[in-house]
């Protein structure tokens, strides 16, 4: 059995970890209302970008950024939006494992924000042509660089973490354009067009300023998102490791009365083989 002020030092250990989880439990509950706010925004003012958008009458298979439709040649580009650090659970795992069932190297080439992302595809020996930093969502997200990057591709799969509730997080994609495009073929009924509206510049320029604003919109939200599912991954992730801190402690301090009743057992026998001792050295020398 292991001495009792080993085992003390190990709870104290132990009761740091806790503390420290505790700590970061709180900020990341903290994180995810902050963030949740952001994305709650953020789609509502997409909402109403789209509503202007789509109430002028464009022709769905030549806009988008001007991309060309039914390209089977061109290479398409995945998007995987992760941490920038680890302690979110295995959220990004699921995240890289659910992207690489559907990664052909042959096709596909690969973009990747978070260094934890990064870190992930490495381990499993998958290539990315470039790598972002995840933005602090305390500031303002720029996503301009990873828009011009994505610029000579005709399809683009983000993939990303989704906040369902404090417990679930699910792993989502989408396709960036075929969304975009998709509900342009579904404008309202009352647009305006070239023919009713002067446009200035021109109703291709306007559209286009528009619709680069859109993708760079719905990059940002689901950046947004996967942020939210990360810091609530993390919430679980902590709240786990308190748990499992508390259990620890209880089993140490179990097993530390243990050890200082057996620790006094032993001194108690030793005072008592002594006594003994002492009595039979009398006895002998009487």
């Amino acid at each position: 059995m292991r001495r009792a002020s080993a085992i003390e030092k190990e709870t104290e250990e132990i009761t740091t970890v806790k503390d420290l989880t505790a700590v970061f439990e709180s900020l990341a509950s903290t994180q995810v209302a902050k963030v949740k706010t952001k994305v709650e925004l953020s789609k509502s003012f997409f909402e109403l970008l789209w509503k202007r958008y789509s109430s002028i009458r464009v022709d769905p298979a030549t806009r988008i950024t001007n991309r060309a439709l039914g390209d089977k040649d061109a290479r398409q580009v995945f998007v995987v939006i992760s941490a920038e650090a680890g302690l979110s659970g295995d959220i990004d795992q699921r995240l890289v494992g659910t992207m690489q069932k559907d990664y052909d190297p042959g096709t596909t080439d690969i973009i990747v924000l978070g260094s934890h992302g990064a870190s992930q595809l490495s381990q499993r020996g998958i290539s990315y042509v470039r790598f972002f930093k995840i933005p602090e969502s305390d500031e303002y997200i720029d996503v301009t660089p990873v828009i011009e990057a994505l610029k000579p591709y005709t399809k683009i799969v983000v993939y990303y973490e989704e906040y369902v509730s404090l417990g679930v997080q699910n792993i989502r994609s989408i396709d960036l354009i075929s969304s975009v495009r998709d509900m342009s073929e579904n404008a309202d009924e009352d647009t305006m067009t070239a023919e009713d509206t002067i446009f200035e510049p021109s109703l291709d320029d306007i559209a286009d300023e528009m619709e680069v604003t859109m993708m760079r919109l719905a990059l940002s939200q689901t950046i947004l998102e996967s942020s939210l599912a990360q810091s609530a991954s993390r919430f679980n992730a902590m709240a786990v490791a308190k748990k499992r801190a508390n259990e620890l402690i209880g089993d140490f301090m179990l097993e530390f009365h243990r050890a200082k009743r057996s620790e006094s057992d032993r001194r108690l026998r030793e005072v008592l083989i002594s006594l003994k001792k002492k009595r039979k050295a009398a006895g002998e020398a009487q």
